[in-house]
């Protein structure tokens, strides 16, 4: 009875997934590789084409060196996260969080305001530094946004790395970078290289900072099918395109999952080793002066593009005002993207709160059967739950073109929330996973031998103690909604324009100040999202 039961209640989010992910992908695979019978003539003219062999070397080349630009920046961060305690550290963690809930076009601006002809860096050096509209911009943009990936992941594990094994390597003669290599390096390559893996898809998947800051020679896979289908008009080069970047995104989560495993278990370890505290006299020494420019590093490198943005969105004609707030909120009709601006955060805030209830509904019941419970095919049916992290917006959006243009719910509100659902499910699933893996099943046991149906035992003893997972995981959702841009922009009708889409309509207008303003409004609804999960206190990953 019990299996009954709950296979009823996985009904309902297999069946959503069933139709609003599967079958899309199945008719972009159906487009790409069938014509009258299976065929990979559509992919042989793909891959036999000079432009788009070069956008996919690209496309692998960037995230591969964004990976190891990230790494190179989070490694030493994890390091003294791990290892040492020192004023301001908290402050430092937290700001770490800020880029986890930042839209992606606000980055790009503030990238823009930062490293442009016209921006701050070129006034301060007297030249365009030459980093916008190249392959710089990306690998710095996506450099910040992920850093802090590899900083918590790697400083969490190197936390529990057990002392006694590096004090065993001391006493055979093992000191310094060998003791390292030897001894530290193996027992926290599970955390780098889940968080390198991790990086490495959300690179390969990025849509706004490489159509906003690689400028037209710098194209991804992502930005070349976006153009190709709703530029060419394109489908069956849009299709082919989708289905070498699903294999290929496909394979790479499919490590990152076999390395997230790994790396699970490694931090089951309970050994906590207590950071060094490092006083006032240590800042005078070498690792204490370390601490402190790596310190500002992060401070700069993450504060900066924000603080260039609301700068500018203080200045109209130059001087300060506040016009371009007042333009914000006014009500009156944008014929540049079809609503007012203010009917714009109208929206984003209305998908955001829409695709938290759809993602938690969808991935409340999945994360809990799928922890608790052990059947045939779980193994299966958890890579296949998690899939959709490794699809794109626009490749989501593609295939709703293809499967629902016929139907009544194409161009409405809730094909928008509905991409935005599938986009943003997969975080708020593993945000619950990781919390009902932190609960002690004893816990759930008693409540069944005191009366409790297993239903009754989860409502109201596991369910409040993963509360924290589950908030962390729905701001999450509430984040990459807001900011959210290609799927928005292939399936939304002109009066659902979003936040995020109405910034990209300001910038290709060159209207900075008032894409500005409107940045400044999306970086307020983030920060309450970014204080909310500091105050939880729960990581996702």
């Amino acid at each position: 009875m019990r299996f009954k039961a709950g296979y009823v209640v996985l009904v309902i989010p297999l069946a959503f997934l069933l139709v609003f992910f599967y079958l899309p992908m199945v008719d972009i695979l159906r487009l790409g590789l069938w014509d009258n019978g299976p065929t990979l003539k559509f992919l042989s003219a793909v891959l036999g084409n000079s432009y788009h062999r070069w956008v996919i070397r690209f496309t692998i080349g960037q995230a591969l060196a964004s990976t190891a630009l990230t790494l190179l920046i989070g490694l030493p961060g994890a390091y003294i996260f791990a290892k040492y305690d020192f004023p301001g550290k908290r402050v430092i963690r937290a700001i770490l969080t800020v880029p986890f809930v930042m839209p992606g076009i606000m980055v790009a601006l503030g990238f823009i305001l930062l490293f442009g002809k016209d921006g701050f860096i070129a006034h301060l050096i007297g030249r365009d530094p030459g980093i916008i509209y190249t392959w710089k911009a990306i690998l710095l943009a996506h450099a910040f946004y992920n850093f802090p990936i590899v900083v918590r992941m790697v400083s969490s594990l190197w936390q529990r790395v057990n002392p006694h094994y590096e004090e065993m390597a001391k006493t055979l003669g093992a000191r310094g970078f060998r003791l390292f290599w030897k001894v530290t390096l193996p027992l926290i390559s599970p955390a780098i290289f889940a968080s390198a893996m991790l990086t490495f898809v959300f690179c390969f998947l990025s849509f706004s900072i490489p159509l906003i800051l690689g400028g037209y020679r710098y194209v991804t896979m992502e930005v070349d099918i976006f153009s190709t289908v709703m530029t060419l008009l394109d489908f069956r080069t849009g299709s082919a395109l989708a289905v070498i970047q699903i294999t290929l995104s496909a394979l790479f989560m499919y490590l990152y999952l076999r390395s997230l495993d790994a790396y699970s278990k490694r931090e089951e370890q309970r050994v906590l080793q207590r950071p060094q505290k490092l006083g006032p006299r240590d800042f005078l020494s070498i690792k204490g002066l370390g601490v402190v420019l790596y310190s500002v590093l992060v401070f700069v490198f993450i504060v900066a593009p924000l603080l260039a943005i609301v700068y500018d969105s203080l200045l109209f004609n130059g001087h300060l005002s506040l016009e371009n707030y007042r333009r914000v909120f006014s009500p009156e009709y944008n014929p540049m993207f079809g609503v007012s601006t203010l009917g714009a955060i109208k929206n984003s805030l209305l998908f955001g709160f829409t695709t938290v209830v759809i993602s938690i509904l969808v991935a409340l019941p999945l994360a809990y059967l799928l922890n608790r419970w052990d059947f045939r095919g779980k193994r299966v049916l958890d890579v296949l739950v998690m899939l959709p992290l490794a699809s794109s917006p626009v490749t989501v959006a593609l295939g709703y073109i293809m499967v629902f243009q016929s139907t009544p719910l194409y161009y409405t509100f809730w094909i928008v929330a509905i991409a935005h659902s599938i986009i943003a499910y997969p975080f708020v699933f593993r945000s619950l996973s990781t919390g009902l893996a932190k609960i002690k099943r004893n816990l759930r046991e008693a409540a069944l031998t005191l009366g409790a149906n297993e239903w009754k035992a989860f409502l109201r003893v596991e369910l409040p103690l993963a509360l924290g997972s589950l908030i962390v995981g729905a701001i999450f959702a509430f984040a990459m909604s807001i900011a959210e841009l290609g799927a928005t922009y292939m399936l939304a009708p002109p009066e659902y324009t979003t936040m995020s889409l109405a910034v990209y309509k300001f910038l290709g207008a060159r209207h900075f100040g008032s894409a500005s303003a409107l940045s400044v409004i999306l970086m307020v609804v983030s920060a309450i999202g970014f204080l909310i999960i500091e105050k939880v206190g729960e990581e996702v990953w």
